[in-house]
């Protein structure tokens, strides 16, 4: 059975760092426990549509995680992390 691992980007890694500390630490932890070594990531996010087809993104509270879902590699590359009002535009 594939376990999937949870590689972030710099952008990724970058957006999560200038969060408050408190939030930092949930998305972390929900991507810890959620993501890292699951069998199916799709079950815990929705596709997304439009420009953006192809992309994965994962609510967590008021904030949203995007990704790519990479089934050869098995692995998830986390693209970006922000509040749900400005994650869309960037």
């Amino acid at each position: 059975m594939k376990r999937y691992r949870v590689i972030l980007s710099k952008a990724a890694t970058k957006a999560i760092r200038k969060l408050d500390p408190s939030v930092s630490r949930m998305l972390v932890s929900w991507i810890e426990k959620n993501l890292e070594g699951c069998a199916n990531p799709r079950a815990f996010g929705k596709g997304m549509s439009g420009d953006r087809a192809g992309q994965w993104r994962y609510r967590v509270g008021d904030y949203r995680l995007v990704a790519i879902i990479q089934d050869e590699t098995v692995s998830i590359f986390m693209l970006d992390a922000g509040h749900r009002s400005t994650i869309y535009d960037r």
